[in-house]
């Protein structure tokens, strides 16, 4: 099976799936490395698409105590988030089965790649980007570093 069509230059409204780690990277830690990818998302170039669960997750390791986040740093970085993004549900019958992520965490943005349509997974854990060689993946959506996909944005 072909691995999942990804070229430059990105086109405009591009769907993508950010993991928690970029979604940090972009907003907690503003990570300059990826000020392509922040723009390209300020200026909704990109279309994000996310799950109730996976907000739910992003508050959560916001408030972890080694990040040193006052609470309303947290609700900010949690509300500039939801605003850029669609919100899907969860699907009961899912239009294919998925391999399982070791990180179980992990497995719900697998399954908004499949549910939303989106053409990439980004995320920077290793467990997640393994599964990019998974056939069953590598037909429907890329999985790859915010690094990499931002080297295919114009």
């Amino acid at each position: 099976m072909a691995t999942y069509p990804l070229a430059p230059p990105i086109p405009h409204g591009f769907p993508i799936i950010l993991d928690t780690n970029v979604v940090l990277s972009l907003w907690m830690f503003e990570d300059p490395a990826l000020a392509r990818l922040r723009s390209a998302v300020e200026a909704t170039t990109l279309t994000l698409f996310t799950r109730e669960d996976c907000l739910i997750e992003l508050s959560r390791v916001l408030a972890y105590s080694q990040f040193k986040q006052p609470p309303e740093r947290q609700l900010e970085i949690a509300a500039a988030y939801r605003a850029r993004c669609t919100l899907i549900k969860a699907t009961e019958t899912p239009a294919c089965e998925l391999p399982n992520c070791l990180d179980r965490d992990d497995q719900k943005f697998l399954e908004v790649a499949r549910d939303s349509d989106a053409h990439a997974l980004l995320s920077r854990d290793k467990l997640v980007l393994k599964l990019a060689r998974r056939p069953v993946i590598a037909s429907r959506f890329a999985i790859l570093t915010p690094e990499r996909f931002q080297a295919l944005l114009p």
